[in-house]
């Protein structure tokens, strides 16, 4: 079995796990793994249209992940303040906090901000619950993709 074989599955393994694990970048390590394999292929296998395909799948999760959130939010109904607030609020919590401290942490920020914006809790509370529906919407796209990267770069590679 081809060493960088072995290593770009490696990568695709991590990506997956990265995709439901905080810090880690899933989808940018699924990527680095067929981006591997394909250079140490000659830039032969996967082909040129299959590899922009799993370029293009791979930027969509990543966009996915860092925007979830906030675009769930902002159809929750949160304003433009709110949402670019609970963006700076999760930057720190992503990198040291678990994934329900993401998720809370976030609700919460979403919260706050609305109820302090409306001086309504119930539209407070549905902002809220639409950003943490999102930041975990996000999660799932990341798993599903990661996954299909996986399965995909396994049909094509072997």
């Amino acid at each position: 079995m081809d060493l960088f074989f072995v290593a770009a599955v490696v990568l695709l393994l991590a990506g997956v796990v990265g995709s439901v694990v905080p810090a880690v970048p899933g989808a940018g390590l699924s990527l680095v793994g067929v981006y591997l394999y394909w250079w140490s292929s000659g830039f032969a296998t996967p082909g040129l249209l299959v590899l922009v395909a799993f370029t293009l799948v791979g930027l969509a999760a990543i966009l996915a992940d860092q925007l979830g959130g906030a675009l769930a939010a902002s159809a929750g109904g949160a304003s433009k303040k709110t949402t670019l607030l609970a963006t700076v609020v999760s930057i720190p919590l992503f990198f040291v906090a678990g994934p329900a401290a993401l998720v809370v942490g976030i609700a919460v920020t979403v919260f706050a901000a609305e109820y302090y914006r409306t001086r309504n809790a119930g539209q407070g509370a549905r902002a809220a619950v639409f950003a943490a529906v999102g930041v975990l919407g996000s999660a799932v796209v990341q798993l599903v993709v990661t996954l299909s990267l996986l399965g995909g770069f396994l049909l094509v590679a072997l």
